[in-house]
């Protein structure tokens, strides 16, 4: 079911590969690419954070820009992103000790390396903003925010309505993320159709969404970090990236960007985003990743499309 998406090439000789799903849709909504079965089952993990935040505004949830943009993240721990995550909380009249999601130490490399050997947190935790919001969005509805996690809750409930809107299918499986939230099974193809959707539909919804992760690409994920590098480099390009190698980006005209990597690594990123870019007419500088031998290069870790 799944292709060579990406090869390391030592010395002209393929020593390794990693395979999965990948799909280009076309401004005009066309597949202008499929590699494997971008129909296949998988589990779109925080590459949809945009999606379950589109439900949040929907149903009430008043944030500023920035704001919202941490409910869409997967940040990356540092002051400014904690901080904000606490006035989410607060807006709503509500405290860290509320958060339920799973602790976490950050996973920005310079907000980690200060944090030393503190204990984990819920707050510091990389998904703190989108619990920050659901949080928040239970207390606008008068819902319970001790069950919030719960698959049968009406928020998560709202939050499986709005994305099954969004791709067009049903959900078939409901499992749990790392964070402690449901998380509902979907195709490759079907993330990319709702990334699609969300940029090229009226639903003011949708543009107070993408609007403000455009605006804060900082909060998506940290400054040099992938997500945020990659909006940072192409204007108008919003990318979120999912834990276990997912990943979903789009543009204002409607092209949309998605794969899932079956092995889970992230370490062709890079180069398969580059390559994507350019099959959309974009160019980008670096990510290009270099295989060295004794310090010199010898290959290279690249797209095999």
């Amino acid at each position: 079911m799944s292709v060579v998406l990406a090869q390391l090439v030592r010395s002209g000789l393929i020593e390794s590969t990693h395979s999965g799903f990948l799909i280009l849709i076309g401004p005009d909504g066309s597949d202008l690419l499929t590699l494997g079965d971008v129909d296949a089952e998988m589990y779109p993990r925080s590459a949809i954070k945009s999606l379950q935040a589109a439900a949040m505004v929907r149903n009430g949830l008043a944030l500023n820009d920035e704001q919202l943009t941490l409910v869409c993240a997967s940040h990356g721990g540092t002051e400014r992103h904690q901080e904000v995550a606490l006035e989410i909380l607060k807006s709503a009249g509500l405290s860290e000790s509320d958060l339920q999601n799973t602790p976490d130490r950050p996973i920005d490399r310079k907000a980690r390396i200060s944090w030393g050997a503190k204990p984990a947190t819920a707050l510091a935790a990389n998904c703190s903003g989108k619990h920050a919001g659901m949080l928040a969005t239970c207390v606008v509805n008068g819902w319970d925010t001790k069950t919030y996690r719960d698959a049968n809750h009406p928020l998560q409930i709202a939050i499986a309505n709005e994305i099954q809107e969004l791709t067009g299918q049903p959900i078939n499986r409901t499992s749990v993320d790392g964070c402690g939230a449901p998380l509902f099974s979907m195709s490759t193809r079907s993330i990319a159709v709702a990334a699609r959707k969300m940029r090229i539909d009226n639903d003011p919804v949708f543009s107070k969404v993408v609007h403000a992760c455009l605006k804060h690409p900082e909060m998506i994920l940290a400054e040099g970090a992938f997500d945020t590098r990659m909006m940072r480099a192409v204007p108008g390009l919003l990318v979120k990236g999912g834990a276990e190698s997912v990943m979903l980006a789009s543009l204002a005209d409607g092209s949309a960007i998605a794969w899932k990597i079956s092995d889970g690594s992230n370490r062709a990123n890079g180069p398969m985003m580059k390559a994507a870019l350019a099959k959309l007419g974009i160019t980008i500088d670096g990510e290009v990743v270099d295989v060295l031998g004794g310090g010199t290069v010898v290959g290279s870790l690249s797209a095999t499309f």
